[in-house]
């Protein structure tokens, strides 16, 4: 299968000489030097692939380049050097129709400000894109209806935008890119003007629609956390480069540097890890049919926290057919929690997860704890 969209040595330039700027930026000029010449370099040597069904985050700064790279990702900037193709296609080879063609058919935009139009009512708004597209105004509101109540807002078809609270019209936004059966959807920052909660409820609707949809999303956020809760990757940027593509978890544990894993510090890694990320990948040792819990690699990582606390060995992680493919001792999750004592970071981790105080390590028929606690 094809990718759905790829970046290939994408460059986006403002300023004069913009061919000469580029050439200038492949022999390491820096940004900050373009700029004293009046030129800006808003994304510098782009390159990724997006796959059909995936949710691709950009995560960056205010300043990064992530929105003038979404721009080029539907045709309305064409990069200075480099090649954007869409179901492999060239955007670049299209006429002005073909792209607004595209643009109305199979590629939607969801922004931050809703953008709805305030004389019309919500299911003419959900109806807007269709409309363009010359849908007839039965089957247009057929389906702009059928969007509404995907997105929680049947009942709301008559009313206006200004009835509305900011995470209903948002959601209006999201019905408008869906009634439109749109193959890729490239949301800018469209859920930070939202209160947090409001917004975590968008972050939770999004998933759950995308279970069922399956589209090709371009997700822009600023948040590293919700990039890491909504992206099966993430491409972090920073001053018009990508430093890192990757997984949540990738890029949690292998930040590619400094800049990176300053954004983790403040990520709640209990959310983002599982087994696989954190186990030793050896395969020696005696736990193996002692009686005492396994994890498997997708087990959640303060579930896995909760099992080695009442476990007196490292725990057991196991595949789909019941193979080991690697342990979890309470030492190494105490590396990744951080510099603490691992009985305290494990207890609080085991009654976070249990509700209560945690309990003391079980036996097992192989081992017995000593009176340390530790296995003998």
């Amino acid at each position: 299968m094809s990718s759905r969209l790829q970046a290939e040595k994408v460059y986006k330039v403002f300023g004069g000489r913009p061919e000469q700027t580029v050439e200038r930026l492949r022999k390491g000029a820096d940004r900050e030097e373009l700029r004293a010449d009046g030129v800006t370099a808003a994304v510098i040597d782009a390159s990724f692939t997006v796959e059909p069904g995936e949710i691709f985050v950009v995560m960056g700064l205010s300043g990064s380049g992530k929105s003038t790279l979404l721009r080029m990702l539907n045709g309305l900037l064409e990069p200075t050097a480099g090649t954007v193709s869409f179901d492999g296609q060239d955007l670049a080879s299209l006429t002005a129709a073909e792209l607004r063609t595209l643009r109305s058919r199979r590629i939607s935009m969801v922004f931050q400000h809703f953008a709805l139009f305030p004389h019309r009512t919500v299911l003419q708004n959900a109806a807007y894109g269709l409309e363009v597209q010359g849908v007839p105004r039965a089957e247009r509101e057929e389906r702009a209806a059928e969007a509404l109540a995907l997105c929680g807002l049947e009942g709301w078809e008559k009313s206006w935008p200004d009835e509305l609270s900011g995470g209903m019209r948002q959601r209006v936004g999201l019905a408008r890119a869906l009634a439109t059966d749109a193959d890729l959807l490239l949301m800018d920052e469209s859920f930070s003007a939202l209160d947090p909660l409001i917004r975590r409820e968008m972050q939770d609707q999004l998933l759950e629609l995308q279970k069922t949809l399956h589209k090709t999303i371009v997700f822009i956020t600023h948040d590293l956390n919700e990039a890491m809760r909504l992206g099966d990757r993430i491409a972090v940027m920073r001053d018009g480069e990508i430093v890192q593509i990757g997984t949540a978890e990738d890029i949690l544990v292998r930040p590619a540097d400094e800049y990176v894993a300053s954004f983790t510090r403040d990520v709640d890694r209990s959310k983002v890890l599982t087994a696989a990320s954190v186990m030793d990948r050896a395969t020696g040792g005696d736990e193996a049919g002692c009686g005492c819990p396994t994890a498997t690699p997708d087990t959640p990582f303060d579930e896995l926290c909760a099992l080695c606390a009442r476990t007196p060995h490292a725990v057991e992680v196991v595949d789909a057919e019941g193979a080991r493919v690697g342990t979890v001792s309470q030492e190494r999750l105490v590396a990744v929690i951080g510099d603490v004592d691992a009985d305290d970071a494990v207890a609080v981790a085991v009654a976070d997860a249990a509700g209560g105080p945690a309990k003391e390590p079980a036996a097992c028929a192989r081992h017995t704890t000593g009176p340390e606690g530790v296995a003998a």
